[in-house]
């Protein structure tokens, strides 16, 4: 039997065991009670009764150890043209003064602090300082809408915000204090008060009364001790889009996360303490949580904290250059950004001009990485492609290519095994185990395993409702995929209209109610169109009203504006055009899988419920006309 087989039984089997067993990496204040409390299944805890600290377990467990002048973050950023080194003893000072200044200003366990920071080392303190005092942090990436920010303030009801003025992009500067301002106006709940970090590249007037400077803020305070919380007790709320349109608080806890998270980064990544790894993504998306912040502190490794582009800053050989400069061993990042590397360095030249000696592995997630993309990287990078699959809501891979318990060969288009604590099935529609081969709905066996969420936030039955009752005594990943004859997962689609746009996850059903809050708008469906660079760009379909004289095109323009305006340029809405109507099934249900197939240049049936076949000519016609990317299966 190989190893990871055996590591898997085991959790499978004896997962009390298995997991306790993990737990022993992680400094506890108090030893847990039960490793498992199945008191309110399906809403199951782990390591109830047990106390620890996050901050404790990510910094200062590492300075007492003796380890306070190992780098904790490189800080690399060619959008500012800057680059700073702090080690574990700063991690700790600068965290320890940051919680001392939300304790001076009533911060306590429990409470919620929103981060609206763009990609610099005072984020990551921002996190880490909410964890120290047992408060609850929510990050909103930047690239989101006043809007956005403000449903969140609400749903958090945050207390305090901590922000930077502005965001650096290439050739732009984005200025979030102008959103935040927004923000705030637009939210009903209020908040006590806002840090506000000063960037020289655009500095921002303060609200009197409601701003601080961050340097004040942080002058003269006292340094805050780690609070000991409850394992159970919530550590940050991380928001992802629902099909309604309505984000969802993703909630993770403190004591599963820090077991799971630290077990990951050996036995998934193969990364031993005190090495280099980096993981190029965003805090404000789950891949920045876990593995820029929070699994590479516990584990002790330097992290690399990369505000830039993988293209334009300045070219495309700038990852390559980041991993030879700092001797990164394992680097983590979306299939879109190698996308972008391979589109404007198709040879892959600039590879050549740095030692990646030191790189032992790639590792993709955030959407399905495509054949020729995992064949260019490891015919250039000379290390092993793993296409791993896991979601906002579990925190960590469901299904990888274990490294530091066994390297199984890459299947192009899969992501290799379930993780040991996920018990994997694909499933028929009346909840079936389907034999291998056989495509299904993915669905995991509860309960999930420590460092996936517990609920969410403020809403418990919305998270039974969503992913608990379709089949009972499973976790509806909402994903659609298959399990080969060799235990392989093969992820294909999403079972809903929630679409991944380089690897952010956005609803549908959110931009087409803005597409429908035009005044000329009588319906809208939005669905996911294969794109060979971002993965899935949306397309747009509008019904007009049948009054309207106006020219059509304007029209359109009006309408990427106002997705741009209620969402944010990340959801890279661009491609819309008006159809004189929608197909239908009798019942009234607009068929945007369909249309979603025909706009892919992919097979479809005509359902048997539509009602009236002739309306897929009309749409098909009129999506010939409208220009957007190619993909190697439109027709």
């Amino acid at each position: 039997m190989s190893a990871y087989q055996n590591v898997f039984d085991l959790s499978m089997e004896d997962s009390e065991t298995f997991w306790s067993e993990a737990a022993t990496g992680i400094v506890w204040d108090k030893p847990w009670e039960k490793v498992l409390d199945d008191t309110n299944a399906p809403f199951y805890r782990w390591f109830t009764g047990g106390e620890l600290n996050t901050c404790e377990n990510a910094v200062d467990r590492h300075v007492k150890a003796g380890y306070g002048e190992q780098p904790a973050i490189i800080y690399d950023s060619p959008a500012a043209g800057e680059k700073r080194v702090y080690t574990y003893a700063d991690l700790q000072q600068k965290t320890a003064q940051l919680a001392g200044a939300l304790k001076a200003c009533g911060i306590t366990q429990g409470d919620r602090v929103i981060i609206y920071m763009s990609m610099v080392p005072e984020a990551v303190f921002a996190m880490l300082a909410c964890a120290r005092l047992g408060a609850v942090h929510s990050v909103v990436f930047g690239g989101f809408s006043a809007k956005e920010l403000a449903v969140r303030i609400d749903d958090a009801k945050a207390k305090f915000m901590l922000s930077t003025s502005c965001g650096l992009e290439p050739g732009r500067i984005v200025d979030y204090k102008k959103i935040l301002d927004e923000a705030l106006d637009m939210a009903t709940h209020k908040v006590d008060g806002c840090a506000i970090l000063q960037r020289p590249q655009q500095p921002c007037a303060l609200v009197s009364g409601r701003d601080v400077d961050w340097n004040e803020f942080i002058a003269d305070i006292e340094p805050a001790a780690c609070v000991p919380v409850a394992a159970t007790a919530p550590l940050y709320i991380l928001y992802t889009s629902g099909t309604t349109g309505q984000p969802k608080g993703i909630v993770r806890d403190n004591g599963g996360h820090a077991v799971a998270l630290q077990w990951t980064m050996t036995n998934i990544y193969d990364v031993g303490p005190g090495e280099v790894y980096w993981a190029a993504s965003d805090i404000g998306w789950v891949v920045g949580h876990s593995y820029i912040v929070y699994a590479p502190l516990f584990n002790r490794n330097t992290t690399v904290l990369y505000e830039g582009k993988p293209v334009g800053t300045p070219d495309a050989g700038a990852f390559w250059r980041v991993i030879s400069e700092h001797n990164v061993v394992s680097m983590f990042t979306a299939p879109t950004a190698l996308r972008a590397i391979k589109k404007e360095d198709p040879k892959g030249e600039l590879v050549r001009d740095y030692d990646l000696s030191r790189l032992r592995a790639q590792f993709l997630a955030g959407e399905r990485s495509d054949p020729d993309t995992i064949d260019w990287v490891q015919r250039h990078l000379q290390v092993p492609v793993v296409d791993h699959w896991w979601q906002t809501e579990t925190g960590w891979a469901i299904a990888a290519n274990p490294l530091g318990i066994e390297h199984f060969p890459t299947k192009p288009g899969a992501a290799c095994k379930p993780m040991p604590g996920y018990d994997l099935q694909a499933l028929d529609d009346e909840g079936k185990i389907l034999a291998a081969g056989e495509l299904g709905n993915l669905a995991v066996k509860l309960p999930l395993p420590p460092g996936t969420f517990p609920t969410i936030w403020g809403d418990a039955e919305r998270m039974r409702d969503n992913y608990l009752t379709a089949y009972p005594g499973y976790y509806l990943s909402g994903d659609s995929g298959m399990i080969d004859e060799d235990g392989y997962v093969h992820v294909m689609s999403r079972i809903d209209d929630v679409i991944n746009v380089a690897a952010h996850r956005l609803s549908t059903g959110q931009m087409e109610e803005s597409l429908c809050r035009h005044p000329d708008v009588a319906e809208a469906a939005v669905f996911g169109v294969a794109d060979d660079f971002k993965g899935e760009l949306p397309l747009g379909l509008v019904v007009l009203n049948s009054t309207v004289q106006r020219d059509a095109n304007q029209i359109c323009n009006e309408l990427i504006a106002g997705v741009r305006e209620d969402i944010g340029a990340v959801a890279a809405f661009k491609l819309v055009a008006v159809v004189k109507r929608l197909p239908k099934t009798r019942s009234g249900k607009i068929l945007r899988g369909t249309m979603r197939k025909i706009a892919s240049g992919e097979d479809y049936v005509v359902p048997g419920t539509i009602d009236d076949p002739a309306i897929l000519d009309e749409i098909a016609e009129v999506l010939r006309q409208l220009e957007y990317p190619k993909t190697a299966g439109n027709k």
